[in-house]
């Protein structure tokens, strides 16, 4: 019988390690306070792309300094060794920003992995710039060295990362799974009549709620869950009119319009998942897309 990874003991500790909370509630209000301007918090967390902008970011950091340690192995390397580097730690800066307001909208226990997370990611961009100013100093051989120990701590950093998104599920659109468990035929859920105009309700297709919006004959619907941290959308403040309307979650103020789910602001970074909706003799029926 194959047991658990070594790691998953420490990994579940920190999950539980209350003890910084403090240090984490804190800087929760401290980034929030500065990531205040609602353009600047969609640009963060990659509303405009449509995928969370923290990964996409971190390419360049990671592949500058894994191009370093290969260079480094490599005899007359020294300039682009010491540009890559330079590339990585200023590329790191954004990806940082970025990190930071995501982690900000986390629950709990993903901000006690992400807290190390962030602290593993920043003594490595340390010991990164400690490497450039190394080798800019001519001190090749110092320079080297604190770039993989840089990397090692990068490696440890980006572990804790990718607990955090695959086993925590940050960054992940949660509402995805209610799609799966959608009826696969189309399946009545209420009559058009009890669906007030321009105003949603929530209603249960099999068991998974969904939030039904109507104007005249026409019905959109959207998994109720919100995909960033599953909120009660069904509980949200409705902003506009029409078509145009829109729904904020009461969790953490992600903004999806009801038409067709598309994510006008963050936190959230995916679209809401539509449910296919059709209206036939008075009734409406959902079913799987």
């Amino acid at each position: 019988m194959t047991g658990n990874p070594i790691t998953m003991p420490i990994l579940n500790r920190l999950e539980e390690a209350r003890r910084l909370d403090g240090v984490s509630d804190r800087l929760q209000s401290a980034v929030t306070a500065t990531v205040r301007p609602q353009k600047l918090r969609d640009l963060l967390h990659g509303t405009w792309l449509g995928h969370p902008l923290h990964p996409v970011l971190v390419q360049v950091p990671v592949g500058a300094f894994f191009s370093t340690a290969i260079l480094d192995l490599l005899p007359g390397r020294r300039p682009a060794s010491t540009t890559l580097v330079a590339v990585g730690v200023g590329a790191a800066v954004p990806a940082v920003a970025a990190g930071w307001a995501d982690w900000s909208q986390l629950t709990r226990d993903r901000r006690r992995v992400g807290l190390v997370h962030a602290g593993a990611n920043a003594v490595a961009i340390g010991l990164y710039t400690a490497s450039l100013l190394a080798r800019l100093r001519g001190r090749t051989t110092r320079g080297k060295a604190l770039g993989y120990a840089g990397l090692t701590v990068a490696g440890l950093g980006a572990y804790l990362g990718g607990h955090l998104a695959y086993a925590q599920g940050a960054g992940t659109n949660h509402a995805a799974a209610d799609v799966d468990r959608l009826p696969e035929d189309w399946t009545e859920v209420c009559s058009l009549a009890s669906v007030p105009e321009q105003r949603p309700v929530v209603r249960l297709a099999g068991d998974v709620p969904v939030l039904l919006y109507r104007i005249g004959d026409k019905v959109s619907a959207l998994v109720e869950r919100c995909g960033h941290e599953t909120g009660p959308l069904g509980e949200g403040e409705v902003t506009g009119t029409g078509w145009d309307a829109c729904v904020v979650c009461p969790w953490h103020g992600s903004t999806f319009r009801l038409s067709d789910g598309a994510v006008v602001h963050g936190p959230a970074a995916n679209n809401q998942p539509v449910v296919p909706v059709r209206v036939r003799e008075g009734r409406v029926e959902l079913r799987q897309p």
